[in-house]
């Protein structure tokens, strides 16, 4: 008897935010990442309507690791109706936890700032989920082994598989009637600084695959060498640098290459680093928690920790603010879509003698990719602020892989899957990398559309 499964694409199809892929067997309904949207005011409001399948008859939740487009969406799914368990790596699981009670303290004071100063449409205006709703989340984490096969009954394993990126992240492989179905999650790179080299699969019948950077390569270019040419320039001009930065392992990675600059005598100790973001700070504990699953032992650790500044208050961020010194600043978020970078931005980004330097991918809609693609002023606090600062892009610094290192990590299947299903990035990155597999590998390539259901025979 021929047995259906039915992919349904939640999130993350045609965008590269929202990831979210429900698994339905006849007698299973697994959910894939639960990730909020971000970016557009479209994709934001997707995060209010209601899913079109039943959050109650989701019976779990697999992780592949804590980013907020892959976890940020779990408290709106409880509050939903989903009750299951949300099975993730042990790193994977404690980030998430940090991620959620930040988001959730975020749109508190989102929703207040609105209320009081009147900048919203909405009456009142209210947060997506609070900390209550966290805290109803929390207690279905349970913590899972990576690199082992793990029943889920007596037809379903599962798999959780190192994939570099972030700390804990994993592609995940479910095992069913002999077919194997690989969810990517986000590929890490290949040579990455403080992580180790992602596994590939062996074996995938069914390949859903992220395709951020399906359509180039990461710079060759020395990113310590850049960094230590825009710091020094930021400086000779008695300038601030102001580093927005994604908290998990991108705050880590800046601090660590800032670091081994001061270490090799590059960067002179007086020049005051500091990392502004409570939970990039709460994330660097998470990573001394964990060092078997990357490359810094734990005295590294403390060095680092003596050299970087990191702010325990939201006084002492004004006051870092009105110091008029010149100051690296790394501070949250990496797309510029909220935390503690824009009350920064809001005195520095009218200087010109400042540097705003972007380290990571700049999804379309955020004011992150409004300044890199040469905005004269951006919003946020309800107003216009005009950009008078020089705007920098640090290429290479991605955690993502490129085109040429997610073709390497897809080199070692023995046979061709039934289709690959390419998710997790722009429409023009996808058509790219649907292209060279095809080229390649002469496979049957998708790029399924958001909430598109796929069936597929077991």
């Amino acid at each position: 008897m021929r047995v259906y499964a039915h992919i349904h694409f939640l999130g993350a199809s045609g965008t590269v935010t929202g990831s979210k892929y429900l698994f339905e067997l006849p007698n299973k309904k697994i959910l894939i990442d639960c990730g909020m949207f971000q970016g557009i005011k479209e994709l934001r409001e997707l995060n209010w309507q209601q899913l079109p399948v039943k959050a109650a008859d989701i019976d779990m939740v697999l992780l592949t690791h804590g980013h907020a487009d892959h976890i940020g969406f779990l408290p709106r799914l409880v509050n939903m109706g989903f009750r299951g368990p949300v099975w993730g790596t042990a790193p994977t699981l404690n980030i998430a936890e940090i991620i959620l009670r930040d988001s959730a303290k975020i749109q508190e004071e989102d929703a207040e700032r609105a209320n009081k100063d009147g900048f919203t449409k909405h009456k009142p205006a209210k947060p997506l989920y609070n900390l209550l709703d966290v805290e109803k989340t929390l207690p279905l984490f349970l913590p899972k082994p990576e690199g082992e096969w793990i029943p889920i009954d007596d037809q379903i394993s599962i798999r959780f598989q190192y994939n570099g990126h972030i700390l804990g992240a994993t592609f995940i492989e479910l095992e069913i009637a002999g077919k194997r179905i690989v969810f990517s999650g986000d590929v890490g790179r290949s040579s990455d600084p403080l992580l180790f080299d992602p596994r590939k699969p062996n074996k995938a019948d069914i390949l859903v695959m992220e395709s951020t950077y399906g359509n180039r390569l990461h710079s060759a270019n020395s990113v310590s060498e850049k960094l230590l040419t825009i710091i020094e320039e930021t400086v000779q001009k008695n300038g601030t640098l102001i580093i927005p930065s994604f908290a998990v392992e991108r705050a880590q990675l800046l601090i660590y290459l800032i670091w081994q600059l001061y270490k090799e005598g590059k960067l002179p100790g007086s020049l005051p680093v500091i990392l502004d973001s409570p939970m990039g700070i709460d994330a660097y504990s998470v990573f001394r928690k964990y060092h078997d699953w990357h490359k810094l032992d734990e005295d590294k650790c403390m060095e680092i920790s003596r050299r970087i500044h990191m702010v325990q208050s939201y006084d002492e961020t004004w006051e870092i603010i009105e110091n008029p010194d010149p100051k690296i600043i790394i501070a949250g978020s990496g797309m510029v879509t909220g935390g503690r970078v824009l009350s920064y931005l809001k005195v520095y980004l009218k200087k010109p003698e400042t540097t705003v330097l972007l380290a990571g991918f700049q999804a379309e809609g955020t004011r992150g990719r409004q300044l890199l693609d040469g905005a004269e002023e951006i919003k946020f606090f309800g107003k216009l602020h005009p950009v008078k600062a020089r705007i920098e892009m640090l290429e290479g610094l991605s955690g993502h892989a490129d085109q040429q290192e997610l073709l390497s990590w897809v080199s070692d299947l023995k046979t061709s899957p039934q289709a690959v299903y390419l998710v997790h990035g722009e429409p023009e990155a996808r058509n790219v990398l649907k292209t060279k597999l095809i080229d390649m590998f002469d496979w049957n390539v998708k790029t399924p559309a958001l909430f598109e259901i796929e069936e597929i025979e077991l």
